[in-house]
């Protein structure tokens, strides 16, 4: 194998795309290896183990999702726009996700932390410190939004690791369900969550593209 080639990412995209699919349990290395199209030597060469795999895949599907999350709620529309936006970009990879392949995915971060998070630390805590990152970013915004009058939380942290959470359920249930129409009463919820005092003017946020 040559040390140039795109053998290591193309692990990590067999690896999430079953473990999407499937789950992270019921993956063997050697059928992650046949899904890349690479040897299982060429799977040791990058990660030490499975788990190191894993670990590997919620980084590098973090950095995607970071980023898109920043771009979002770090523009310059009013706070409660971009949290709004926020939702409908989950919304629309979520529906995306299920005309690929037919079926609602989820989310990877909470789909590994229903069925790793008590038997492997190390995903465990990688996974709560992405959760935490989630929540100090949606922190910022609701911050905003109170200091602009928009919500009557007293604790905004609170309230941000409520909508996080609120994100995450209903996620859960459009893929129990198989239904991204169980998507579609987020933003409502979370203007009743936010106690927002202004959600006429929340209600149409400005379009943003969704990579």
């Amino acid at each position: 194998m040559g040390r140039t080639s795109d053998a290591k990412e193309r692990i990590l995209s067999a690896a999430q795309t079953l473990i999407e699919l499937r789950g992270y349990s019921a993956l063997g290395v050697a059928e992650i290896c046949k899904a890349a199209g690479v040897p299982k030597g060429s799977f040791y060469y990058f990660f030490t183990s499975k788990e190191d795999l894993a670990l590997a895949v919620i980084d590098e599907h973090w950095a995607g999702q970071r980023s898109n999350w920043n771009r979002i709620l770090q523009n310059d529309d009013p706070p409660l726009h971009r949290l709004r936006q926020l939702f409908e970009a989950t919304e629309a990879d979520q529906r995306a996700g299920q005309q690929s392949c037919g079926t609602v995915s989820g989310c990877l971060f909470g789909n590994l932390t229903l069925e790793m998070s008590n038997q492997t630390e190390a995903l465990r805590e990688r996974l709560q410190q992405i959760f935490e990152a989630q929540v100090d970013m949606v922190d910022k915004v609701i911050t905003e939004a109170r200091e602009r009058d928009e919500v009557t939380v007293a604790d905004t942290h609170e309230a941000a690791r409520s909508v996080v959470a609120q994100l995450e359920g209903q996620v859960l249930f459009a893929k129990l369900y198989n239904n991204t129409q169980r998507l579609n009463a987020l933003w409502t919820n979370c203007l009743a969550l936010l106690g927002a005092t202004a959600p006429d003017r929340a209600q149409e946020p400005p379009a943003i593209p969704v990579r």
